[in-house]
């Protein structure tokens, strides 16, 4: 009878340590990443007994608790405003490192940057996955930092104009379109295309300038020629040929606006008249408003069409007389639509901008690729619809976003985004035999060695931003547990009682 009392002593201990449990499941109900205990018991040693009809019986010494397992299914999620919080959507932990290069394991995803970039814990343990942005990190796994990391600026190679040029704009008309370029060193430039609508029937000459002095050279096309459907069919390019003074002066000639020599034509003549520096367009070749806009000793400059200022200037020397003429002629070459390079003398920070080739610095237009902006050349207002550019300045970080995969793209104050780095996570092959160490687990011998890879890879759950894995505990199911733990504890309670009880009788024989 006496060992009743010490089998309801087990009983109650048991039933004790179930409740610690229970409490414990409780207590980290709201806690992150907290995965709850099961109580599991086990029947303790059996008392063997002789004799009897059935041979030798054996009666029970009561429970013990074998084991405190963990449960590991998917807790619930919580929605964050933090790009950083971050939970697994399936099997596997993050790895995370303290001071002391120990790893642990923990599905509690609440990350920050700490002050000194490094992505980490609530206690400042270290992430551990991939570094993109640090050569030689890639594929090595470390503590993943984000410090002094940033986009580096990039020159513009290649520029885009979409726009439409009104063809019923009067000859002369300008447009001008002016777009921000950068340099090696990310200093932004200002290029500016000017169109001018010439006397030709749907032609616009053009001319770029960089930061609105230095002329733009080696164009490959000073023109555009539109069809009568307003779409864009060819470019050309004018120059100069046949150039002669008849007097004992010397000409030669600057052609400042090469875009509105539009129309081929040969005897151009100018000539000067008794008037000293006077000059008269004795013959404009087909150019029917050409006219003088200045005259000197020095240089006569004319405008073709009258109304767009000097289209080409002529410069003087020696003497000349009465009745000395100037001749020339004008060659205009039409091809199909290509993309036209646009050449710049040196910078005076230093930089390069565009494709650097033989000391030059060479910009693309993107006019004629198949992801090349439409320029239109319809009766209606001129505009520009897009622009666009390959380069950029240098950028800070300026936001995070965390992909299911774990990569973690970095968003920057120059409009950039990069990839700049990857979290790493870990599964073991018994997970029931992991170590708890407070809100993390610890490997054993009995868990295995960690199986470590990226996320929503090789079995492992993918990686949720914006949200937190919560505690897995089942808060209906620990009160019932506690119901029966108190059932039992009480029953067991019961036990000891009635056997005092009984030995009490047992006792009170000799009386």
């Amino acid at each position: 009878m006496s060992s009743a009392l010490w089998i309801g002593t087990t009983g109650l201990t048991a039933s004790s340590k179930q409740m610690d449990v229970i409490g414990n499941n409780l207590a980290n109900s709201n806690t992150l990443g907290f995965k709850a205990g099961n109580t599991y018991f086990a029947s303790m040693l059996n008392q063997s007994l002789s004799g009897g009809a059935g041979g030798t019986m054996q009666i029970g010494q009561g429970v013990a608790i074998s084991q405190v397992a963990t449960r590991f299914d998917q807790g619930s999620f919580e929605s964050t405003g933090s790009a950083l919080d971050l939970a697994v959507d399936g099997e596997g932990f993050f790895i995370v490192e303290d001071q002391e290069g120990a790893q642990y394991f923990t599905r509690a995803g609440a990350f920050h940057i700490n002050t000194d970039g490094y992505l980490v814990d609530m206690n400042n343990f270290r992430v551990q996955g991939f570094n993109f942005s640090v050569p030689g990190q890639e594929d090595q796994e470390t503590d993943i930092s984000l410090k002094n990391v940033q986009s580096v600026p990039r020159a513009t190679t290649e520029i885009g104009v979409g726009a439409n040029l009104n063809d019923a704009a009067a000859a002369g008309e300008k447009f001008n379109v002016i777009q921000t370029v950068f340099d090696s060193k990310g200093q932004a430039h200002n290029l500016g295309i000017r169109f001018m609508k010439t006397e030709g029937n749907g032609m616009w000459g053009f001319d770029a300038t960089l930061d609105g002095t230095s002329a733009v050279t080696g164009m490959a096309a000073n023109g555009l020629k539109f069809d009568g459907n307003g779409i864009l069919e060819k470019m050309y390019t004018s120059a100069l040929d046949s150039l002669a003074g008849s007097g004992s002066g010397t000409v030669t000639a600057t052609v400042n606006r090469a875009g509105q020599l539009y129309k081929t034509a040969a005897g151009l003549e100018l000539t000067r008249r008794a008037t000293d520096q006077a000059w008269e367009i004795t013959d404009k070749g087909g150019y029917a408003n050409a006219s003088i806009t200045s005259a000197s000793a020095d240089a006569v400059s004319i405008d073709l069409d009258g109304v767009g200022g000097a289209d080409i200037t002529f410069n003087l020397a020696g003497a000349w007389a009465e009745n000395d003429t100037i001749s020339f002629g004008i060659t205009v070459t039409e091809s199909d639509v290509s993309d036209i390079p646009m050449t710049f003398g040196a910078l005076a920070n230093g930089a390069t901008i565009g494709a650097t080739t033989g000391g030059s610095n060479q910009i693309n237009w993107n006019i004629a690729g198949t992801d090349a902006p439409t320029i239109t050349g319809y009766a209606n207002t001129s505009v520009i619809k897009s622009l666009t550019d390959d380069g950029y300045s240098s950028g800070v970080l300026k936001s995070l976003s965390v992909g299911k995969d774990g990569i973690i793209n970095g968003y920057f104050t120059n409009g950039q985004s990069a990839e700049l780095g990857q979290i790493m996570m870990a599964a073991f092959p018994d997970m029931s035999g992991l170590k708890k160490d407070g809100n993390y687990f610890v490997e054993t011998v009995a868990s295995g060695e960690p199986i470590k890879n990226r996320a929503n890879s090789s079995g492992l759950g993918e990686i949720k931003s914006n949200y937190l894995e919560i505690s897995n505990t089942d808060v209906a199911r620990e009160f019932i547990n506690m119901i029966t733990a108190q059932r039992a504890y009480q029953a067991n309670a019961k036990v000891i009682t009635t056997a005092d009880t009984l030995l009490s009788v047992l006792m009170d024989i000799k009386r």
